[in-house]
């Protein structure tokens, strides 16, 4: 009997999606499993699989059609109508999840389509780089941007452009360039926004006509932070195969001065302020799509070095497009860094329903005055961001000047 292929319920408030690119045409055989649409969510990337085995009859939404959670997008008949596969093809899926002897094979599978995440197809597509000649380092030989990007800028890249460079009628970048001196140089180009962009863009509206934000600053004192990374930043990265960076300091920190202003770490609901005795720290990291903040679960639980390896992981993961859900799912407090862009100063916008953003900056050489003396310390500039609704004035200043005290006496954080 035919079976409809739906938008999957996925959770965490998701009730829409785009069809960002079908991996099948009507009439191709599938089978069970078998990855058959790319979605797009505001959160995540997704695959869509084969329910039952057949042949995809028919498209009812096609690239670029904004859907719900729920919605029919495709119908699988089937298999009686199917179109007769060669012999080689179903057993392919077969020899990549079986462990044999031929283990020196490319990781193709799914009827011969290589597995490879959202982010490493628009990636191959842009640079036009054929997926069946990159070998991938994700899981179960997945291919991951990186992989891509090592290919583009390989020996084997310029084989794989000649092949498609061809047939392929889209327009490349040269051509791109010539319209634009055809056209002289007052150009525009309409580009539609993702999901995920369209949604902060959304979010961001919503969170200031929502809360009642407002932003108090400090600066911070490094040199005893940088003493200890430079102390035992070899040691640390030998015992646990990571950088000691900042923000681990900053996460103590902050878990620090929650605990003292539990309000800060708190979010309304109606006219109740829920008061969060865990500490569960988003952590801003920068997607192709945009700014991301996956979730550090019970963040105070967590060592130094775990935190650090927590961190990169996600980073990798966001680069990668291969973030999770649960990764991204709740948080009361959130960090971000525009240091690393080279912000020296701004003001961050609050991520709801949290009611605090930490902003931290980049570090400077800066004349400071030290017991009446003038010295030159490496300083940052602090930014808390908070809902002024639930958080007074006075508990966002002295919030963040115990950030600043637990920073500037490192080993304060280890009483923390």
């Amino acid at each position: 009997m035919p079976a409809n292929v739906v938008v999957p319920d996925v959770g965490e408030s998701i009730v829409d999606a785009r069809v960002a690119k079908w991996l099948k045409k009507e009439g191709d055989a599938v089978n069970v499993g078998d990855a058959l649409v790319e979605l797009e969510t505001d959160k995540i990337d997704l695959e869509v699989a084969a329910p039952q085995a057949g042949v995809l009859g028919k498209i009812t939404q096609r690239d670029g059609a904004d859907v719900k959670v729920g919605d029919v997008i495709g119908v699988i008949d089937d298999a009686a109508g199917a179109k007769p596969a060669a012999p080689a093809e179903p057993a392919v899926p077969k020899t990549a999840e079986t462990p044999t002897a031929q283990v020196a094979q490319p990781p193709v599978v799914e009827a011969g389509r290589t597995r490879a995440t959202p982010a490493a197809r628009n990636v191959a597509q842009q640079n036009e780089v054929d997926l069946k000649q990159v070998r991938g380092s994700g899981e179960a030989g997945r291919v991951m941007k990186r992989d891509v990007e090592a290919a583009s800028a390989g020996a084997t890249a310029p084989k794989a452009v000649s092949a498609k460079a061809e047939p392929q009628p889209e327009p490349s970048t040269p051509v791109r360039e010539d319209r634009r001196q055809a056209e002289g140089d007052r150009t525009e180009e309409r580009v539609r926004m993702s999901k995920r962009r369209a949604t902060i863009a959304r979010r961001l509206v919503e969170a200031q006509s929502t809360a009642a934000m407002l932003t108090t600053f400090n600066e911070v004192d490094m040199t005893g932070v940088m003493a200890v990374r430079e102390r035992h930043k070899q040691t640390f990265k030998d015992r646990f195969g990571v950088n000691l960076g900042l923000t681990s300091f900053f996460v103590k920190a902050a878990i620090g001065a929650l605990r003292d202003f539990p309000r800060v770490n708190a979010e309304i609901q109606g006219d109740e302020m829920v008061l969060k005795r865990y500490y569960d720290i988003g952590v801003a990291v920068g997607a192709k799509e945009g700014l991301v903040v996956p979730v550090l679960r019970d963040a105070d639980r967590m060592s130094f070095a775990q935190i650090e390896k927590k961190v990169r992981e996600l980073a990798k993961a966001a680069d990668d497009g291969t973030l999770s859900l649960a990764d991204l799912k709740g948080g009361t407090f959130t960090v971000t860094n525009g240091g690393v862009f080279g912000s020296l100063m701004s003001t961050p916008i609050l991520n709801p329903p949290q009611v605090g953003i930490l902003g931290l900056h980049a570090i400077k050489d800066r004349p400071v005055a030290i017991d009446n003396q003038v010295a030159i310390r490496p300083m940052m500039y602090l930014a808390l961001t908070y809902d002024h609704r639930i958080v007074d004035g006075s508990e966002a200043v002295r919030f963040l000047v115990r950030v600043k005290q637990l920073v500037e006496d490192p080993g304060a954080l280890l009483l923390e």
